[in-house]
C-alpha cells in the first residue's frame, strides 16, 4: 500500500494529464491512499471528480463529522475508526491499517480486477456494463492465473437445481444443490430464471427466495469459471438468462431468508429482494477479487441499492464476508431471523 497523500496532492493528481499514466493500475499502480483529516481537506476534495482516474483511491477520515457530503465522490473507500459511523464509512474491525491491510492485499494481488470494480462503482452503468466488464476480465492476466491454479473438476449431471412451489398466490423458489453450497453452474441458473419468469408474467404472486442444506449459496460454481471459449458470446448469454434482471422487476414483492455463506452470487441475488431476513451466523461478501473479477451476478447493481457505492467497493475489493449483524447495520439486510 502507498503512503498517504494529503488531498490536496489528490486534487492536484486529478488535474493532471500525466496522473493516470503515473498510478494507473496498468502500470502496477497501488491503491491510492489520501489522509482525509481537518477542514482543509474537505475543502480540496469538496466536488472532486475522480470517475476516469484509473486507481482505487482510499480516504482516511478519523473523524467523519469533518468529511462532509460533497466529499464522498472523491473515494472508492472512505474508512474511519469513529465508533458509529453513518454511511458510506466503513469501520473495518481491528482499524484504519487493518481496513487498508485487507484493501492493499486484495486489490494489490490483483490490480485490474480491483480497478475494474472500482470504475464500474463510480460510473452505476447497470447489468450491462457489469457483465461486459465481468467478460473481458476473464481473458485477463489474473483471472487465467487463478484457473491455471485450480484444475477444474468434471461437470456434474443436471439433476434438478432449483424447486419452485406455488402455494395460493405465494412462489416459493427453493436452491437445491446442498452438496455444492448450492453453488450457481448454468443449470441452476437456468432453472432460477425459468422460475423467477413465472413470477414476472404473474404480478399476484409473492415470491419467497431460500436454499436447502448448510449454505445459502457459495457463489457461482468455480469449475464453470472461464470454462466457456468465447467471453463474448457469455456475455450476451448472462444477459439473456438473468436472474439478477429478472429479480429486479419483482423486487417489491419478493422475500429472500439467507443462512450460512452468501458469497458472490449467493448475496448479489437475494440484495435485489425488496425484504432481506438472514439467519444469525450468515455471512455475507463479495470473493471475485481473488479470482481476478468483479461480481457477475448483478452486485455492482444490487449492493449499492442498499448499502451505497462505498460499502459496496469495500467488500469488493477486500473480498472479506461480514457478519449479519454488520450487514444489519449497513442495511444489507432487514431483519436477523428465520423462515417461518
Amino acid at each position: 500500500m502507498s503512503m498517504p497523500i494529503d488531498a490536496s496532492a489528490l486534487r492536484d493528481l486529478v488535474t493532471d494529464p500525466a496522473a493516470a499514466e503515473t498510478f494507473s493500475a496498468a502500470s502496477s499502480g497501488p491503491p491510492l491512499v489520501v489522509d482525509a483529516a481537518g477542514p482543509r481537506a474537505a475543502a480540496a476534495l469538496a466536488g472532486l471528480d475522480i470517475t476516469a482516474l484509473p486507481a482505487v483511491v482510499v480516504l482516511l477520515a478519523p473523524d467523519p463529522g469533518l468529511l462532509p457530503a460533497a466529499c464522498f465522490g472523491a473515494a472508492d473507500v472512505i474508512l474511519t475508526a469513529a465508533e458509529g459511523a453513518p454511511a458510506p464509512f466503513v469501520r473495518p474491525d481491528g482499524g484504519l491499517q487493518a481496513g487498508l491491510d485487507l484493501i492493499a492485499a486484495a486489490a494489490g494481488a490483483n490490480p485490474i480486477a480491483g480497478t475494474a470494480l472500482a470504475l464500474l462503482l463510480r460510473s452505476a452503468a447497470g447489468l450491462i456494463a457489469e457483465s461486459a466488464t465481468y467478460s473481458a476480465l476473464q481473458e485477463g492476466a489474473e483471472f487465467r492465473r487463478w484457473r491455471a491454479a485450480r484444475p477444474a473438476r468434471p461437470p456434474e449431471p443436471d439433476p434438478g437445481r432449483v424447486i419452485a412451489a406455488r402455494t395460493g398466490d405465494e412462489l416459493r423458489i427453493t436452491l437445491s444443490r446442498p452438496a455444492r453450497r448450492n453453488a450457481v453452474d448454468r443449470h441452476l441458473r437456468d432453472a432460477l430464471a425459468e422460475a423467477l419468469t413465472v413470477a414476472v408474467a404473474d404480478d399476484r404472486l409473492r415470491v419467497v427466495l431460500t436454499a436447502d442444506g448448510p449454505d445459502f449459496c457459495a457463489g457461482g460454481d468455480l469449475d464453470e469459471f472461464g470454462s466457456r471459449p468465447d467471453p463474448a458470446l457469455g456475455h450476451v448469454i448472462r444477459l439473456t438468462r438473468s436472474p439478477a434482471l429478472l429479480l429486479s422487476r419483482v423486487a417489491a414483492r419478493t422475500s429472500a431468508y439467507l443462512h450460512g455463506a452468501c458469497l458472490g452470487a449467493g448475496v448479489e441475488l437475494p440484495a435485489f429482494a425488496g425484504r432481506v431476513v438472514a439467519a444469525p451466523g450468515t455471512r455475507l461478501g463479495l470473493p471475485e477479487i481473488g479470482l481476478g473479477l468483479v461480481p457477475g451476478a448483478g452486485g455492482t447493481v444490487s449492493l449499492p441499492r442498499r448499502i451505497g457505492r462505498h460499502r459496496t467497493a469495500y467488500l469488493g475489493l477486500t473480498g472479506q464476508p461480514v457478519s449479519a449483524e454488520t450487514a444489519l447495520r449497513w442495511g444489507l439486510v432487514d431483519e436477523i431471523g428465520q423462515l417461518a
